[in-house]
């Protein structure tokens, strides 16, 4: 079964082509990052012009190359595709209204099915994309424990299928990704600035700047990371007053910032696997890339028997194969929606508990 994925729910514009729901044929991104830099974040406005531009380019690109992974004689077209899978929220609406629009209209003169899919609990099917066959890799099933890290969420849940999951817990201001934006920033590393605190980060002392770890109380689940950025700005204005900082003061600020939420984000993910009694943790989103991250949770989770997986780093960012994955799985289950599905801004309204 052939999937045409497209995801639209920030600023890349994605299409991907999945087979089976595992295998994937292609996978265009396209991100308008460039046009928002100089604006230090997302412009929504600018967000969606540029997907009205490029999606059809993506979804013309995805099935170009799907054909190169395909037997000799194999082609893949649109008449080829079985199902749609699009995305359907979270995000910025304006967004989220250009990809939908695009997959109905492929759905509608196709007259194959179309499913809307959360890309936030796409991060975690990721997980389940091209594992099959290899060597040495117990398989992976549901239900595992998420936690997904990104600009826009930072969320942990017990994920029970397919498009089914339960919210444990969740930021109750700045997501890890936007906290680390802000706080490049503040330093003036520009946007975005992930990437680069993870790189200054990088063989600095993490103990010459410490910041407090906002646990909130013992038994919670939630984040709050409003309260690091803060601190790391009164330190920086602290330390302007003396002299200017240098690049070695903020790559040591950054390395003091990036292990309180890394730390943050380990223990709790371990306080949730002990609770729920789950044993594997599948991590997604745009700060399961950060090395740090990567290098604690594996090395903690190790000491307690928790099976850590992290995408590919080219699925860590938004992109349709993710999309279409789930969207098949669900499929499966005999889910699909109609030509009036609708898009959301807040995955609040997506939580199935069932």
């Amino acid at each position: 079964m052939i999937t045409l994925g497209i995801e639209t729910s920030c600023d890349e514009t994605s299409a991907a082509v999945v087979q089976d729901g595992r295998k994937i044929l292609s996978n265009v991104v396209y991100s308008s990052l460039l046009e928002h830099k100089k604006y230090g974040g997302v412009v929504p406005e600018i967000a969606s012009r540029s997907h009205l531009e490029t999606i059809l380019p993506c979804i013309h690109a995805a099935l170009k190359n799907a054909r190169r992974r395909l037997p000799a004689g194999r082609q893949v077209s649109l008449q080829k595709i079985d199902l749609i899978a699009v995305t359907k929220g979270p995000g910025l609406m304006g967004s989220l209204l250009v990809g939908l629009a695009s997959a109905k209209a492929l759905a509608f003169s196709l007259k194959i099915p179309l499913i809307g899919v959360d890309h936030v609990l796409a991060h975690v099917h990721s997980a389940f994309l091209e594992r099959r066959g290899r060597a040495g890799v117990p398989p992976l099933r549901y239900p595992v424990l998420g936690l997904v890290v990104s600009g826009g969420h930072t969320l942990l849940l017990r994920v029970k299928g397919p498009g089914r999951a339960e919210v444990l817990g969740r930021t109750l201001d700045d997501a890890a990704g936007e906290a680390f934006d802000k706080v490049a920033k503040i330093l003036g590393l520009g946007y975005p600035g992930g990437p680069e605190v993870d790189r200054l980060s990088r063989n600095q002392d993490t103990k010459r700047f410490f910041f407090s770890r906002p646990f909130l109380s013992q038994d919670s689940l939630d984040f709050s990371f409003s309260g690091i950025k803060t601190a790391v700005y009164y330190q920086t204005e602290r330390l302007k007053k003396a002299k200017p900082v240098s690049l070695r003061t903020k790559s040591q600020i950054c390395a003091g910032f990036q292990e309180a939420v890394c730390e943050v984000l380990t223990k709790k993910s371990l306080r949730a696997a002990k609770r729920t009694g789950l044993k594997t943790l599948v991590v997604g989103g745009g700060v399961s890339a950060n090395s740090r991250l990567r290098r604690m949770l594996a090395g903690e989770a190790a000491k307690t028997g928790l099976r850590v997986i992290f995408p590919p780093m080219a699925l860590c960012q938004d992109n349709a194969a993710m999309i279409a994955a789930l969207g098949h799985a669900m499929y499966k289950e005999g889910r699909k929606d109609g030509l009036d599905l609708s898009g959301y801004p807040d995955f609040d309204h997506t939580v199935m508990t069932c």
